[in-house]
């Protein structure tokens, strides 16, 4: 996929290996016990790239599909414990309300003002793919303050 602000075209070359979905590698834990842990870390107020690496790091899963047979956001929403919004929209928002903040202390930083306006462009950008998908409602619009008050109410 093509960057999106800049002229280059980043290629990805990682691969995973091939392993059945649902049959998980030798020796490791299975679905169930997969599925428990991340309901824990869920429970504890970790996002889900964050239970991602803990569970590569602590228990050696590396992809949680190959084990369970869904990915991670699917077993959150089977368990209604995923947020309302989706986790990579919150990231770009707690990202753009952290640079207004700081615009708002230092109104010269034109270097911020531009990084400001492709992570809100990303967020817009996202925002009309989900609304196209469904996940966000039809009327839902992205608004400085309002992303201020949600991030805030998760934190």
């Amino acid at each position: 996929m093509a960057r999106m602000h800049s002229k280059k075209k980043g290629k990805s070359k990682s691969r995973k290996p091939v392993v059945e979905l649902g049959r998980a590698p030798e020796g490791k834990m299975s679905g169930p016990e997969i599925e428990k842990l991340i309901l824990e870390y869920t429970k504890q107020g970790l996002p889900p790239a964050m239970i991602g690496e803990k569970l590569k790091r602590e228990h050696g899963v590396m992809y949680v599909r190959q084990h369970t047979g869904k990915r991670m956001l699917e077993i959150l929403k089977t368990h209604k414990a995923a947020g309302a919004l989706p986790p990579d929209l919150m990231d770009l928002m707690k990202k753009a309300v952290g640079m207004h903040a700081h615009l708002d202390a230092n109104k010269q930083d034109k270097h911020n003002q531009l990084r400001l306006r492709r992570v809100e462009s990303k967020i817009w950008r996202l925002t009309k793919y989900y609304v196209r998908e469904g996940v966000l409602p039809s009327d839902w619009k992205y608004d400085p303050k309002q992303a201020e008050l949600i991030i805030k109410g998760k934190a």
